[in-house]
């Protein structure tokens, strides 16, 4: 893939700033910097603590979705999951009411701070909320050791949980866990494990999940993606970093050009933002998202452009970013 040069990149980059209805992942912000391609808009959104070699990743799957055309779509649109934050139980319902249609719901477990108890209150307001058809899956996003993962992974079995995404840190930690609640017949799947790993596959070659959850951005792009889905050899669900409406449409794209899709994906979270860089978010309809690129429009960029400062950070970061892929190229 030949390299856009920077002068062109510099020449239509916004940096953005969306505030959230709810706090999520640890941030009341979520900032990102688009660009605008030969193919349309596109987003480069590490987030803040990552390092430039890590950023780079994301900077190349951006230039990919907005230099290079999408591979074929096997379907028009991606079925998704809500995504409930941390919150109180008593503030699920509301949480839900953001989410059109989605009949899955992705609960955050072991936030910091909290206590078990916190989390099982939490999955069972979600259970109860849904009913006995919905699905309920859970992500600790490597928040427990192998005992505490099994433990809560016993609490919260009788919600009947979809899966288990992140329980632990390592492939070794997760292929214990798997190893201790497989007799359940809840299924573990990868997240951190396979996006922040050296070796992506590691985890499919030691058994350690079940399926994989895949992100476009931090796997260096929708083809980088797809290849690891295959070689894998494991079902995979599509999720999003938290992305803008451009963002995740690039997710969508990811989604809609898996061989199969066994899962409802995780790219519905423009619904926990109360503003986005379209006047028309890519938010559910019917438990859905529709596949195409996403235009954003002058007056919304300007309402959720970021603060001066911060603007130059993204810049900055920016042309650090593409030196190295220039090192690599």
């Amino acid at each position: 893939m030949s390299l856009p040069s920077l002068d062109d990149l510099l020449g239509t980059a916004r940096v953005v700033a969306l505030p959230l209805a709810t706090r999520f992942r640890g941030v009341d912000v979520r900032e990102a910097l688009l660009l605008e391609g030969p193919e349309g808009w596109t987003e480069f959104s590490p987030f803040v603590e990552y390092d430039d070699a890590e950023a780079a990743t994301w900077l190349a799957a951006a230039l990919e979705f907005g230099w290079h055309p999408l591979p074929a779509a096997a379907r028009t649109e991606v079925p998704v999951n809500a995504t409930m934050p941390a919150v109180p139980a008593a503030s699920v319902p509301e949480v839900l009411q953001r989410f059109d249609g989605c009949r899955t719901v992705k609960v955050k477990v072991a936030e910091r701070g909290q206590v078990l108890a916190d989390d099982v209150a939490r999955v069972r307001a979600v259970r109860a909320a849904v009913g006995p058809e919905g699905r309920v899956r859970i992500d600790a996003n490597a928040g427990w050791n192998v005992d505490e993962a099994e433990h809560a992974i016993h609490a919260l079995a009788e919600f009947d949980l979809e899966y288990v995404e992140q329980p632990c840190a390592s492939v070794e930690e997760l292929a214990e866990v798997r190893r201790r609640v497989k007799y359940m017949g809840i299924p573990i799947a990868a997240d951190e494990s396979v996006r922040k790993a050296t070796d992506p596959l590691a985890v499919a070659r030691a058994g350690a999940a079940d399926l994989l959850v895949i992100k476009a951005q931090p796997l260096g792009g929708v083809r980088r993606a797809l290849e690891i889905v295959a070689e894998a050899g494991l079902p995979a669900v599509v999720s999003s970093a938290l992305d803008t409406s451009i963002g995740l449409s690039m997710g969508v794209a990811l989604a809609a050009s898996l061989p199969g899709l066994d899962y409802d994906c995780g790219l519905g979270t423009a619904s926990l933002f109360t503003a986005d860089v379209t006047t028309t978010p890519l938010r559910a309809s019917a438990g859905a998202l529709p596949t195409g690129r996403v235009t954003p429009d002058e007056g919304s960029l300007a309402a959720v452009a970021a603060p001066a400062e911060r603007r130059e950070w993204w810049l900055e970061r920016l042309r650090r970013c593409h030196a190295i892929l220039a090192a690599q190229a």
